[in-house]
């Protein structure tokens, strides 16, 4: 009876979002740095941040999937830099923002399909016998689905910004911004408010 019961126990706190916000601040930053200009230096600030929030992690080896991609994603544009000539280049001074958060929507949504990335969050301040339980899974699937849907907008925001530079503060700062907030704000009162809900 104790089993069964520690088995529908829903998780005190499903999932952090100071952990999912550390594995975002990387490409947060570069979005914020990053311009036609400056995109070398946000690659290589986005990198340093990248290896330095992902450290214990390093040493641990058990790097997680964005992580990875994150650190990969910022060394190879940093050696691109530094490679190539500017000309060379022209298509990813344009787009390195539209990549970087596409980038991001992808392996986000693409986790729905195997393991959803704030799951790996969850687990961290969660009991081991809840895991699998319905609650959990609901939860870390509409979070993930959350921050993977708020950077593919971001995404089409960014990409409207090269598209109409006139409108530039508006799609790549403001909507940015309202997006980013509205993701935290999410994850950090639905998990409540669904177990209020359903239990």
């Amino acid at each position: 009876m104790a089993q069964q019961t520690a088995a529908k126990a829903p998780p005190k706190k499903p999932v952090s979002s100071g952990g999912v916000f550390f594995s975002f601040a990387p490409w947060i930053i570069f979005g914020v740095v990053a311009s036609p200009s400056t995109w070398e230096y946000a690659a290589l600030a986005a990198l340093v941040a990248a290896v330095v929030l992902s450290g214990r992690d390093i040493l641990n080896g058990r790097l997680r999937p964005l992580d990875i991609t994150g650190i990969v994603f910022f060394a190879v544009l940093s050696v691109l830099a530094l490679a190539l000539g500017r000309g060379q280049l022209l298509w990813l001074e344009t787009y390195a923002q539209v990549i970087s958060n596409g980038l991001v929507a992808v392996v986000a949504l693409g986790s729905l399909f195997a393991d959803p990335f704030t799951a790996q969050y969850a687990r961290e301040s969660s009991p081991r016998e809840v895991w699998d339980s319905p609650v959990f899974k609901h939860i870390n699937r509409v979070l993930t689905a959350v921050w993977g849907t708020v950077f593919a907008l971001m995404t089409v925001s960014t990409w409207l910004a090269v598209r109409y530079p006139a409108q530039d503060d508006w799609f790549n700062w403001v909507v940015p911004i309202v997006l980013l907030v509205g993701a935290v704000k999410i994850t950090e009162h639905y998990p409540e408010a669904y177990k209020a809900r359903v239990l």
